[in-house]
């Protein structure tokens, strides 16, 4: 281990090829950024005041509402016992919000980054607002899952995606994973999470970080438009590029519009502390793929990919004539209606 790096024993350490941005011109933009800034000012809130941290938590109860929720749905899930049912929805509710915590420290070090590489002095304090935001956003779901007392591991393909992001080499790219990938995802996860909890703890903590996160979306479109218009075509591409094999990633983590995956060591861990046969589970969720279950999304509920990151890829123009042809050959629809996506971002989240 290097010297510098003390008694201290990270997981994982990596050097970043990002450049470091000074500006001396610390006039504000007087656009939507600085709007957004102040935004974000304003709504700073303190989870050990707003968030009522007194309530008891038992994961031996559903903390999902069972008609909202893709498994429950399934007609092999209901042959399950009824104490197999209950460990499930705790266990694969855990490893979501496991997800969420480890999605958040990704999304710390990514607003970090964007706050010493971006060029612009208004961008640079309103990257410095998300890089708070996220570090509240670890710290209460941190705090959850030490109430539920169940952490899983980070899911490789949520790994890869954030890695791929904080390696890239211009801040550009870092704003296209985090901004419209990594916080699209994160958008459209709270908002269904919000809409399906039946406890008022999760409810309330993640429509507060939504809050947060729908002004995070809303950066990466008013900053990186314009910026993307003024490059030439090549590096237009090269962006294109780089948010295509994003997408790549998330389209292809889970199984039938779910997290649930064979390679997915955490997931196999849910299926196995829940005695529940791997083999037949995927065959039930191949089932209900083939019976049209996991394709009907349940009233208030969004699909990321569809709602939020491809319009969000499209309005700033990097779905290119040629990259969408990659996009075809890979499978993945293209989605370009910002109906949605308008409605939740900017600070004030509404549901479609």
């Amino acid at each position: 281990m290097p010297s510098w790096l003390g008694d201290q024993t990270p997981d994982d350490i990596y050097r970043s090829p990002l450049e470091i941005a000074w500006t001396f011109d610390y006039l504000m933009s007087g656009d939507k950024i600085e709007d957004l800034y102040r935004r974000a000012k304003q709504d700073q809130w303190n989870s050990d005041e707003r968030l009522p941290w007194d309530l008891t938590i038992d994961p031996s109860r559903p903390m999902m509402n069972d008609e909202q929720d893709i498994y429950h749905r399934m007609p092999f899930f209901k042959k399950l016992s009824k104490s197999q049912q209950e460990r499930f929805t705790a266990h694969s509710t855990a490893q979501m919000l496991s997800q969420f915590l480890h999605g958040e420290q990704g999304a710390l070090m990514t607003a970090a980054c964007i706050t010493h590489s971006v060029p612009n002095a208004t961008a640079k304090l309103y990257a410095a607002t998300q890089t708070m935001d996220e570090a509240r956003h670890v710290e209460v779901f941190a705090k959850y899952c030490d109430k539920v007392a169940m952490v899983y591991p980070m899911s490789g393909w949520l790994k890869q995606l954030i890695d791929a992001t904080l390696k890239a080499d211009r801040y550009e790219k870092i704003m296209i994973g985090m901004n419209m990938i990594v916080e699209g995802l994160a958008l459209g996860a709270f908002n269904n999470m919000y809409r399906s909890t039946q406890c008022e703890l999760l409810k309330q903590l993640t429509f507060n970080v939504m809050r947060d996160e729908s002004r995070h979306v809303s950066f990466g479109h008013a900053y990186l438009a314009p910026v993307i218009a003024g490059l030439p075509e090549d590096e237009v591409e090269d962006l294109a590029d780089f948010a295509f094999e994003a997408v790549r990633i998330l389209a292809f983590a889970g199984t039938a519009g779910t997290i649930a995956s064979r390679v997915d060591p955490g997931f196999m861990l849910v299926l196995e502390n829940c005695e529940i046969d791997a083999d037949d589970f995927f065959a039930g969720l191949r089932e209900a793929e083939q019976l049209g279950i996991t394709r009907q999304l349940p009233p208030g509920q969004i699909h990321s990919l569809e709602h939020l990151m491809l319009p969000a890829l499209a309005r700033v123009g990097l779905l290119t004539q040629r990259v969408r042809a990659r996009y075809e050959e890979a499978g993945i629809p293209i989605s370009e209606d910002p109906r949605i996506l308008h409605a939740m971002e900017g600070g004030h989240p509404v549901a479609a």
